[in-house]
This record gives structure tokens, C-alpha cells and sequence, in this order.
């Protein structure tokens, strides 16, 4: 069982941060066009989850850079994980 954990967690962990990145570009392009964004609810709950990939698309996009919730949650999201990371691994 927890071989099939470690198989598994690396790549759901890799498709989050996928999916995070590309709902970051999205609303990106949907503020651009003045179509139906995507709420910022929606992209600080997959940025909990997904971290690296928010961050990487709040500077690949220039998205949200300069809202103060999104520019230091991000981060501590990251320093979250890291934690999380060490502290499993201790």
C-alpha cells in the first residue's frame, strides 16, 4: 500500500500544480478578453493545493501580482509545503 503512495503522490502532486498553472493563464486570458473570470476563491483554494504552480503562473501571466492576499499567500503556501515535506520526512 504505501509503495502505491509514493508512486502516486509525486504525480497527482505534479498534475495540481499543472492544473493550478493553467487556471492562472486562463484567467489571465479571460481578463484580457472581458469574458467570465474565474473567482479568486477558486484560485487561492487550488493554489493551497498546488502551490509551485500558482506561483509560477502568477509570474509566467503577470496574474495577481499585485493583490496583497494573492502576493504573500502564494509563498506561504509554498513555505507550507515545504514543511509539510520535511516534516514527513523526518
Amino acid at each position: 500500500m504505501a509503495e502505491i503512495v509514493y508512486l502516486l503522490f509525486p504525480i497527482v502532486y505534479a498534475a495540481l500544480n499543472a492544473a493550478s498553472f493553467a487556471l492562472y493563464g486562463l484567467d489571465k486570458y479571460k481578463a484580457r478578453k472581458e469574458i467570465w473570470r474565474i473567482s479568486e476563491k477558486t484560485l487561492l483554494t487550488i493554489s493551497l493545493f498546488g502551490p509551485i504552480g500558482a506561483w509560477l503562473g502568477m509570474m509566467q501571466f503577470r496574474h495577481k501580482t499585485q493583490k496583497p492576499l494573492f502576493r504573500y499567500s502564494v509563498p506561504a503556501f509554498i513555505g507550507i509545503h515545504l514543511l509539510l515535506v520535511l516534516w514527513i520526512n523526518l
